[in-house]
């Protein structure tokens, strides 16, 4: 039998011991020194602003409001028993709710119209320019765009010349306007003259409560109408001079020009319309046997649009027969809708760079391909664009649910002190019960903050890292 050769089998040669650092329990330990060097001052300052004071908040609201009795969870139990705390709550809910859908859907417009438009530079600066603006000082700034003056507010201004232009204001829409002579004024704001008149019959309509500064430029002096065949004539004037009587037109009296009148026959409505000339005489001609009565219109005394207080507590959801917890908590104010509209301001250019980042970032070629393949422009963006912008919507959504629920700094800028009450959210109610030294009840309100907004935050960093 043949002899079959072995081949010597050299053992495995085993590291030889680290003599500079001992071995590598010892390299790993220095290691650790090292880290902890790098890492133990920024520990230290982060357990003393963050870890540090959310534990003694913790501790702090199961205290009384000096903070020397404990008293358990009665601050938590008196807290959800407010209408205070209730109405932050639903406050935080609208925002939580309505806020974020809308930031990112404007921010989405924004992005996809600056790939489409000239000047898109320009476009991004000028949205996103009141990111640079804090949120108290934009709480400042749209106070005044809601001022309910339209002659300071921006929004009301503008409003106010549209209505105008519908319904004109009347030339003497005064406050103390009033019939004096031969005039009754009705319910719809109108005034109709106390007696009838037959044809070629003249009436004499007196006002007072004008001001000489309130008459129309280029009034003449008022004259005692004079009858005409066939016609209704009188004269409409300021029944107001030092010595004058009443209902008699005196020297120096002012008439009314401009004034709309209608003549109205006894139980058949109008009949006719005109307007005063400058010395406040008006006529009607043709006009058929009878008996009439001269109105003085509305329309003369309609006043201008006076503003819309877009801050105020108006209820824009029906609350009657209810109690008034509920009314309270189901009652949705105006004031917060004009409060989301100014976030909205600030909040849209951050959600247009993010989405206009991840439109840069897509494959063009899968865009390209769908179009080759018959899609259109919606399609595209619905079935193609959408589903790839997914992550980055959700980012820009879960970022602005964390801010509305720590909102607080535009409120107080923005909500006048008559308002705060409807317009409160935790926060806000946070700062309210600080500044009234309850520092358990305060402390409760963090916490329950706290526990609202870990979760999302929680959420945001799992789906980062997944």
């Amino acid at each position: 039998m043949a002899t079959v050769p072995v081949a010597a089998v050299e053992p495995l040669a085993r590291p030889a011991p680290d003599v500079a650092t001992g071995g590598p329990g010892r390299g790993r330990f220095r290691n650790s020194i090292a880290v902890g060097l790098f890492m133990g001052p920024a520990a230290i300052v982060l357990g003393a602003i963050v870890v540090y004071p959310t534990v003694d908040t913790i501790i702090r609201s199961f205290f009384d409001k000096s903070g020397n009795t404990f008293v358990g969870t009665n601050n938590y139990r008196t807290l959800f028993g407010t209408t205070e705390m209730l109405i932050a709550i639903r406050n935080n809910a609208i925002w939580v709710i309505v806020f974020p859908f809308l930031v990112t859907f404007a921010g989405l417009v924004f992005a996809v119209l600056t790939e489409r438009i000239r000047w898109a530079t320009a476009f991004k600066t000028v949205v996103f320019m009141p990111m640079a603006i804090s949120l108290f000082a934009t709480g400042v700034i749209w106070r005044i765009v809601y001022e309910t003056d339209p002659h300071r507010g921006v929004i009301n201004s503008a409003v106010g010349t549209i209505v105008d232009a519908v319904h004109p204001p009347g030339l003497y829409a005064l406050p103390n306007i009033k019939p004096i002579s031969g005039l009754a004024a009705q319910p719809d704001g109108s005034m109709l003259s106390n007696n009838t008149v037959q044809p070629g019959g003249t009436l004499k309509l007196g006002l007072t409560g004008i001001l000489p500064e309130n008459i129309p430029p280029g009034a003449q002096d008022a004259h005692a109408p004079s009858g005409a065949s066939g016609g209704v004539s009188g004269a409409v004037w300021r029944n107001f001079s030092p010595g004058g009587q009443i209902g008699v037109i005196g020297n120096g009296e002012k008439g009314l020009p401009g004034m709309h009148l209608t003549l109205l026959r006894d139980g058949n409505g109008s009949v006719a319309s005109t307007t005063s000339v400058a010395d406040g005489s008006f006529r009607f001609n043709d006009v058929s046997s009878g008996s009439y009565r001269v109105s003085v219109d509305s329309s003369n005394f309609r006043t201008p649009f006076g503003g819309t207080n877009w801050l105020g507590i108006q209820s824009l959801t029906p609350t009657s027969g209810l109690g008034s917890t509920a009314r309270s908590l189901l009652t949705i104010p105006l004031v917060d809708i004009s409060e989301i509209i100014a976030m909205l301001w600030i909040w849209s250019g951050f959600a247009m760079v993010v989405i206009g980042a991840g439109l840069a970032a897509l494959n063009r070629e899968v865009l390209e391909a769908a179009k080759v393949d018959g899609a259109n422009e919606w399609q595209t963006f619905r079935k193609i664009t959408l589903p790839l912008l997914r992550p980055v919507l959700i980012v820009v959504f879960i970022t602005m649910i964390i801010n509305v629920l720590k909102i607080f700094d535009i409120i107080l800028g923005l909500v006048p002190d008559s308002s705060q009450h409807e317009a409160n959210v935790i926060a806000l109610q946070m700062w309210h019960l600080y500044s009234r030294f309850d520092y358990g009840l305060s402390s409760a309100v963090a916490v329950v903050l706290f526990v609202l907004v870990v979760p999302v935050i929680f959420f945001n960093i799992r789906r980062i890292r997944g």
